[in-house]
């Protein structure tokens, strides 16, 4: 079945009840039993809920995957994960990736006794000096958030065979509309449904696909021990927003590439990050396993001043100044103190988080107007 078909059908019924086309928002705590023990599928909603069975299962088709999960947010998600480990274990991950991500690793679970090390992957070499008895995962980002770099996901699960470690990929940025990262070796995927899945700034959500069945048992035991599950209400607007996926990632790609090329050429902009240019280190890897481009970039201006970072971002109109991406809106962020606050000055600076940076998401807009207010803004600097 082709993607754009998918997003529409994939794992998806009609309501045997009643024959609804769209999936109903089964509002319910706990669902009636005939007998003890004895009941029609469901028994409690943390365990299960007919809705977030429905999203599970399009999460599974559209990744390739045949088990998905869906949890309360992204955050949850990658919770989870680092649960399969135990005190004494090893992570290494990506050096640039979302804060949340990196304040979960250092100040939730290292404490615990699991090891994180923070390697620059887009030289996959990088990993194999790090792999040892007590490594168990490898946590890739790809494209890194905020800098937009590019990991070989196949190469990585390369390094890993033969060996007794997950690979687990963070597909938030390209989502399953540009490359499927299971088919490409990875054992876990995991999103921030709450971006381009839901597509529409609307709710918050997290999500994890797998291919093997005691992975996916093992992981199905820790969210319904620990909780954190998507309700109802949020797995229906994640479905509804997946049905769309395809014809919105259409265009972000469109548009991000339109805004990627004029800020490239403005006289002001010092670097554009986007591995849609040719002179990107990692282009080919990104031609090579994703589909498109996307459309996210951050960019620096000539300069490097802060207070012109903080210029541009207050008087852009139609970009909004606001946490998160993915949404059919345009956002504008300032990841030194949104998105990557958590993560120590030092430690962001290493990877080219500074403090003049700033960060696109694109939206669905006419890109011509989005030029226009990029234009404004920089005009008073």
């Amino acid at each position: 079945m082709d993607f754009n078909t998918k997003v529409i059908h994939g794992g998806q019924t009609h309501d045997p009840s009643t024959g609804a086309i769209m999936t109903p928002i089964y509002q319910t705590s706990t669902f009636a039993q005939t007998s003890p023990g004895i009941d029609k599928g469901y028994e409690y909603a943390r365990t299960a809920n007919p809705t977030r069975t429905a999203l599970e299962n399009a999460l599974a088709s559209i990744e390739n995957g045949i088990f998905g999960l869906a949890f309360a947010s992204g955050v949850a998600a990658i919770d989870a994960v680092i649960k399969l480990l135990k005190p004494g274990d090893e992570v290494i991950s990506t050096n640039d990736l979302y804060g949340g991500t990196f304040r979960l690793f250092t100040k939730i679970f290292q404490k615990y006794g699991i090891k994180f090390h923070f390697v620059g992957m887009e030289n996959t070499d990088h990993i194999e000096k790090y792999i040892n008895k007590n490594t168990k995962i490898i946590w890739v980002e790809t494209p890194t958030n905020p800098m937009l770099n590019i990991i070989d996901i196949e190469k990585v699960s390369q390094i890993l065979k033969n060996k007794d470690v997950l690979l687990v990929v963070d597909n938030t940025f390209a989502t399953p509309y540009l490359q499927t990262p299971l088919d490409l070796g990875a054992d876990i995927v995991m999103h921030s449904a709450t971006k381009y899945l839901g597509g529409h700034s609307d709710l918050v959500a997290g999500a994890l696909i797998v291919k093997d069945k005691f992975l996916a048992d093992e992981l199905y035991f820790i969210q319904n021990s620990t909780g954190a599950i998507c309700g109802p209400m949020d797995s229906f607007l994640v479905l509804r927003g997946i049905k769309t996926l395809h014809i919105r990632m259409q265009r972000h790609c469109e548009n991000g590439k339109a805004i990627a090329e004029y800020l490239k050429k403005h006289s002001k902009v010092d670097k554009v990050f986007w591995p849609g240019f040719k002179d990107h280190p990692s282009h080919e890897i990104a031609k090579k396993q994703m589909k498109d481009f996307g459309g996210m970039l951050s960019f620096t201006t000539k300069g490097n001043k802060y207070k012109d970072a903080v210029k541009i971002l207050e008087n852009l109109k139609i970009f909004t100044l606001a946490e998160s991406l993915g949404g059919v809106e345009s956002l504008c962020g300032h990841p030194a103190s949104m998105s990557h606050g958590s993560i120590p000055k030092k430690e962001r600076e290493k990877v080219g988080i500074i403090d003049s940076l700033m960060r696109l998401s694109v939206g669905i807009e006419s890109n011509k107007d989005l030029i226009k207010d990029l234009e404004s803004a920089l005009k008073l600097i």
